[in-house]
Order: structure tokens, then sequence, then C-alpha cells
């Protein structure tokens, strides 16, 4: 026999009393009583948009960071960073990483490509009509443009690549979507301006693919290592010899000397990220910011470079290709990420690529401290100290 469904209130789902309803019926069908996930300060309502079943929340430990110093084309001064995790010495790691950073004069942020995509595929009878096809897209692309851009008046189509391949024309449109993630947004977009090519193609119908998956919306690829999806950003710094020797007890050549080996054991492993651990200051900073956490995935991927300077700083640089954050719409409205995006003036419109360049720093800095403590061996006995809850 099978469960009963979780209940919902068909009138209005998004008050107390529905959230109370469900944690009632799983004290009912399992035993456990929620007490700790229906004590919330967020507005039921608020949660509308965000999340179905709503039924309370599950409370994430926060953490400062910082100050971290950023010389940004967006990103200017000093910042505290929020960073939600349950895993011990994160925080105080980035937060000595940052240290280094400041004391060496801050991080330089550059942001490059700033789009997002959706990647629909056309499939005809032959490669021959894959061509015609492309000769009439282009000829009346201006009009193709026009019927996406008329679902929003945010989304504006930059450009589109396309790739024929057997009989299938596969596509990746590419929107600028200002301060949201936008890919619901170039979803409807990129949908409506298909089918009225549809409806208005003369040649063969053919069968059309929303998504080809050659946007690989929330997974890792190739294809956003060199195309990128969101942001690229490129962040630098030079770690000064006394910041070095000071805080971390080390020099930049024995740095060098482990990330030497390091480059190696990444491209043995063909890893998507070449430093040390940006999915971990990722995925703390997009929790504590209602970012969609599933765009870690694309936005962890990068390349790192070092190099000692003849002065025995150290040059180390990370790029960002496909950095995916909002600071309008999506989870970023919800009270406590809120909260967290204005404590870096980063609420709001005008303000994404300001928080694209704060996560370079994140990534930079979480690169740095692990880095040294494995130079030092100090890894194992920091995690000992501050990571036990056994």
């Amino acid at each position: 026999m099978s469960k009963p469904r979780i209940p919902r209130d068909k009138d209005n789902d998004y008050q107390p009393g529905a959230a109370a309803m469900r944690r009632a019926f799983i004290a009912e069908q399992t035993g456990v009583q929620l007490s700790h996930v229906g004590q919330f300060s967020t507005p039921v309502e608020a949660v509308s948009g965000n999340c179905e079943n709503f039924s309370g929340m599950t409370q994430i430990p926060l953490g400062l960071a910082g100050p971290v110093l950023i010389n940004g084309e967006h990103a200017q001064g000093e910042f505290y960073v929020p960073l939600a995790t349950t895993e011990g010495t994160l925080v105080a790691s980035y937060n000595r990483g940052m240290r280094a950073i400041s004391a060496s004069g801050g991080i330089t942020t550059t942001v490059f490509d700033d789009v997002m995509q959706r990647s629909p595929a056309f499939r005809f009878s032959s490669a021959r009509e894959v061509k015609r096809f492309m000769q009439w897209f282009d000829e009346h692309y201006m009009l193709i443009k026009e019927q996406a851009e008329s679902t929003s008046s945010v989304a504006e189509l930059q450009f589109v690549q396309r790739w024929p391949v057997h009989n299938i024309l596969y596509s990746r449109w590419n929107y600028a979507t200002g301060d949201a993630a936008g890919q619901n947004m170039v979803s409807k977009a990129t949908d409506h301006a298909a089918n009225w090519i549809l409806a208005n193609y003369p040649g063969e119908s053919p069968c059309y693919a929303f998504s080809g998956a050659i946007d690989t919306d929330k997974k890792h690829s190739h294809m956003n290592l060199m195309h990128s999806r969101g942001k690229r950003v490129v962040a630098e710094v030079i770690l000064k010899k006394e910041v070095l020797q000071s805080l971390f007890r080390i020099d930049a050549q024995s740095i060098q000397n482990f990330r030497n080996i390091a480059v190696v054991g990444n491209q043995l492993a063909q890893s998507a990220y070449t430093g040390g651990h940006s999915a971990n200051g990722i995925a703390s900073f997009f929790l504590a910011t209602g970012q969609d956490e599933a765009n870690v995935v694309e936005s962890h991927a990068g390349q790192t470079l070092s190099e000692v300077l003849p002065n025995g700083d150290l040059y180390w640089s990370w790029t960002l290709p496909s950095l995916i954050v909002a600071t309008f719409g999506g989870g970023t409205g919800l009270p406590t990420q809120r909260e967290c995006l204005e404590m870096m003036d980063c609420y709001g419109k005008g303000k994404a690529r300001k928080l694209a360049e704060i996560v370079a720093a994140v990534v930079a800095a979480g690169d740095i401290s692990i880095a040294s403590a494995i130079v030092a061996n100090e890894f194992v006995n920091s995690h000992e100290t501050y990571g036990r809850n056994r």
C-alpha cells in the first residue's frame, strides 16, 4: 500500500497553517517532530516562487570572513563576506586567505563576458536542409531577435552560435540578462522565438528540441570553459614575500613547487578546476546570498596560474569562465539572503558584476590558504583542531 501524498492547501499554500499542516503530517507518518524546522523568522508568503510544499527552514550556520580588499572594476574597497557552511575550518581558512590578500595590497578583479544561454536544436531530413535553414535564419535574424526580446524588458539577444552536425543544427543563443542569473528569462525568450521560426519558416518543418543540451545547463562542460556561461572573471594578486613569511611561514618558491606538482596532477585527473577548492567557497557564498546552488557546477570550473617574481613575491591569477550570480530575482529577495547581499552592498539592480568580483576574491582566498597550509604541513592539524564535530 502506497503512502499518502503530502498535503496541500489549494486555496493558499503559502501561509503558516499550510506549513504547520505538513510538519504535523510528517510527525504522523514518521514519528519525527520538526520542531527546529518549524522555527524561522521569514514570512511564509515570502517563499512563494522559491519552494513548493514549504514546511519550514533548514538552518545552516553562517560565518563571516574578511575584510578582503578588492581592487575591481565594480567591487572596490574592503568587504566582509558571508559564508554558510557546516564544514569546520572553512571560514577560518578563507578568513586567513583574505588577510594575506589585504596585507599584500588587495586583489584585482576584471569582468569579461557576461551572457546566459539556451540551446535549441532543429533536426531536418538532410544536411542540405540544415544549410537552407541556416541561410533563412541569417536573412531573418533581426526579426528573430525582435521576437526573442519581446518577452522581457531585460533580455537582449547578443549573438547566436551554430553547429551543424549530421542532419541537426545545434544552436546556442547568448543573452545579456541584467542582474538576474537569467535561465528562466532566456528560456522563455528562446522558446517564443523558436516557435515563431516554426510558424514562419517556409521550408521543411523541422523536429524542434527546446534544448539540444549544448548549453550544458547546470552541468560542467569543456564548452563553458571556452564559451562563457554567466560571467568570465579574472582575479589577480601579488602576494608579498613578507606576508607569506609572517602569516604562513613559507616562501613563494615553496608554493610554486607545490603548484607545479598539482598542475600535472590536475591534468592527469582532467579536473574541471586547476586550483585548490573553488567549489567550497562558491557553494558557501551561494547558500548565504540566495544563488541557485546547482550553478556551483558551472561556476566552480576554471584555470589558475602562478609565477615567482624576481623580488620573491608571488603572482597568482584565477580565471573563472562561467560564474553565474544574481543580485535580483530568485532567492536573493529572501530576508536572510537579502541581508547577506546588503552587507556587501550587492542587493538589487546594477550589482551583479560587483558580486561576481567578490566571488572571485573568495575563491582566491580559499586557494591561497589551503595551498599555504599544505606547504607548511599544517593542513591536517588545522582540520583536526577546527573541523572536528564527532
